[in-house]
């Protein structure tokens, strides 16, 4: 296994990795709107922390050579399913190929985020 990093996303808030790789699958821990350079989140509503994520994963999938192409499959977390179709409005910007996907409400999510979105990619 090999602990994925790079600092173009945020480090982990946590005893965890951005990702890790096993055998070509690139699996990453949930990004939310952290911008890496603040240290924090900037965006205030659910367009800007998608948009943050998303470049969150890009820049961790980019670390190993890959893109938003790269990936099978997404797992999203919104705080407020209202918020679907705003946030689908941007990820659907990104994730062009409609890799398989969950998305599901939950109740909060750490820092205050709005959603996290984590992703399944394949070298091959």
């Amino acid at each position: 296994m090999k602990i994925i990093h790079t600092d173009k996303a945020p480090a982990a808030v946590g005893p965890y990795s951005q990702a890790v790789e096993i055998s070509g699958i690139v699996y990453t821990s949930g990004q939310i709107a952290i911008d890496p350079a603040q240290g924090k989140i900037i965006a205030e509503n659910i367009e800007g922390q998608a948009e943050q994520c998303c470049k969150n994963i890009g820049a961790i999938l980019n670390e190993v050579g890959l893109n938003f192409e790269n990936v099978i499959k997404t797992t999203c977390f919104l705080v407020d399913i209202a918020d679907f179709k705003r946030f689908n409005s941007i990820y659907e910007q990104y994730f062009i190929s409609k890799p398989a996907r969950s998305c599901v409400a939950v109740k909060d999510l750490p820092s205050g985020a709005l959603c996290e979105i984590e992703v399944i990619a394949c070298k091959d």
